[in-house]
């Protein structure tokens, strides 16, 4: 685990259990078995929908994008403020924006047809 992935854990302690799980080249981070954050390059990126897109673009952050067969691709995680590093009650407010877009986007469970 990096440093950086291990701080996080502790920044969003006060919302309860943090997971990381190696991902991607780079750090998934989980609560409650939703990824809410993505690390890329010691980045965090935080789990937005259209719901909740808009607390973050207002503050001109921009969304994790990678690139597939020379195309760029756009992910559902955008940069993560700056204030969380310094402000507990940020990092808590912000980790659960994230938490609540991963709710929304969560698909739900196929149920298995019986003949």
């Amino acid at each position: 685990m990096s440093e950086f992935v291990e701080h996080l854990k502790e920044i969003f302690s006060g919302f309860g259990d943090i997971r990381s799980r190696r991902m991607f080249g780079g750090f998934g981070l989980f609560h409650n078995d939703l990824m809410v954050g993505l690390i890329a390059d010691d980045v965090l990126y935080l789990k937005a929908d259209d719901v909740s897109a808009k607390s973050f673009t207002d503050k001109g952050l921009t969304a994790f994008e990678y690139v597939k067969n020379g195309k760029p691709m756009r992910m559902s995680y955008i940069l993560a403020p700056e204030e969380i590093f310094d402000d507990p009650e940020e990092a808590e407010r912000w980790v659960s924006l994230a938490y609540e877009a991963a709710i929304r986007s969560k698909k739900p469970k196929r149920t298995k047809k019986t003949k």
